[in-house]
C-alpha cells in the first residue's frame, strides 16, 4: 500500500483517539502504520531534504489541522487527546475527514485564511494532498533540478579547458587537491593514456587519485572505463575518477564496482548536483529560514 496524503489520515487519526486517553504522536504513527499496512521501507521514506520521515510528517500535519479545527487538544508535549467536539464528529460517522470538511468549523476557516496570507498561497493550495513541507520541498527540488539543467548545459559547451578548470574547483571544494595552485598545476599535464590530471586526496598529499574529464557527447559505456582502468594499472595508482557531461551505461557502473582499482564515475547531473551543494557556478537568490515552535521555551522550571 502506498503511503496515504495527509488528509486520507485525518479521520483514521481522529478515530484512534476515540478512547478519550492521552497520546503521543509516535503511538499515532504506529498504530496508523500497522492500519495502513506500511512496509519498513515506506516508513523509512524521506522528503526530499532527507530531513523527516513522510508518513510522521503526514501524521504530525493531519493532528495539526485537527487540532485548529478543534477536534484535537494538545495535552502536553508532543501529546494529545480527542475533544467533545471530535467525538461529536465521530459519532457522525462522515465517510471522509479533509480540509473540505474542517472548513465548517470557524477556528480553522480562520486558521486556513491565516496561512493563505502567507507562504503556503505561493506553493500548495489547502484542498491538495501535500503537507507545507512536502509542497515548499517539491518546490525547492523544482527550482534545483531547473538550475542544475542550466548548469548542464553550460557545462556542455564549455571549452575543454574551461572544463577541466570547473573540474579542478570543484575538487578543491569538496576537500581534494590541496590548495588550488597545487590542483592547477596537476590538471591537464599529463595526457597519459587517458589519464587528463593528477591530484591530492588531501591537504598532506598523503595519497593520489588520477583524473578523466572529458564532454563526451553520447552515453560512455564499459569500454571507456576499462581503458581508464587499465591506465591506472599502468600507473600503479589506486585510486581514479572519471568524470563526463553525459552519462554512463549500466555496464561502465557495473565495471567500476567490481573492478580493484577505486573508480568513481561521475556523470553531468551529478556534476551539477554537486557544483550547486558547494556554491560552484551559481549565487544565492534568497534564503527562507524555516523555523518550529520550541515548547521547552514556555514549560514553567
Amino acid at each position: 500500500m502506498t503511503i496515504p496524503d495527509y488528509q486520507s489520515v485525518m479521520k483514521p487519526l481522529l478515530r484512534f483517539t476515540a478512547d478519550k486517553l492521552e497520546h503521543s504522536l509516535r503511538e499515532a504513527v504506529d498504530s496508523l502504520a500497522i492500519e495502513f499496512r506500511l512496509t519498513q521501507d515506506e516508513l523509512k521514506e524521506l522528503l526530499p531534504s532527507g530531513q523527516q520521515f513522510v508518513f510522521v510528517n503526514r501524521v504530525g500535519w493531519a493532528r495539526t489541522y485537527l487540532k485548529k479545527a478543534g477536534l484535537l487538544e494538545s495535552t502536553r508535549r508532543s501529546h494529545f487527546q480527542i475533544t467533545p467536539r471530535g467525538m461529536d464528529v465521530l459519532n457522525q460517522a462522515p465517510d471522509r475527514i479533509d480540509v473540505k470538511y474542517l472548513d465548517q468549523f470557524d477556528e480553522f476557516k480562520e486558521f486556513r485564511n491565516l496561512k493563505r496570507t502567507r507562504l503556503e498561497e505561493a506553493v500548495t493550495d489547502d484542498l491538495s494532498d501535500n503537507t507545507p513541507e512536502e509542497a515548499l520541498e517539491t518546490a525547492y527540488k523544482q527550482l534545483r533540478d531547473t538550475l542544475a539543467n542550466d548548469l548542464l548545459l553550460q557545462l556542455k559547451g564549455s571549452s575543454p579547458s574551461l572544463f577541466e578548470k570547473i573540474v579542478v574547483e570543484l575538487l578543491v571544494k569538496m576537500g581534494y587537491g590541496g590548495s588550488r595552485n597545487d590542483a592547477g598545476k596537476a590538471i591537464g599535464r599529463s595526457g597519459d593514456e587517458g589519464i587528463d590530471g593528477i591530484i591530492k586526496e588531501d591537504r598532506l598529499g598523503l595519497d593520489i587519485i588520477y583524473i578523466q574529464a572529458k564532454r563526451w557527447d553520447g552515453t560512455v559505456g564499459r569500454p571507456e572505463v576499462q581503458k581508464f582502468a587499465g591506465a591506472l594499472q599502468g600507473q600503479l595508482a589506486r585510486k581514479g575518477i572519471m568524470i563526463t557531461t553525459s552519462a554512463f551505461s549500466k555496464e561502465a557502473n557495473e565495471y567500476a564496482s567490481r573492478i580493484e582499482n577505486k573508480i568513481v564515475l561521475i556523470d553531468g547531473e551529478q556534476i551539477a548536483q554537486l557544483m550547486i551543494d558547494h556554491g560552484l557556478g551559481v549565487s544565492p537568490v534568497a534564503i527562507f529560514e524555516v523555523k518550529k515552535l520550541d515548547s521547552d521555551y514556555f514549560s514553567e522550571q
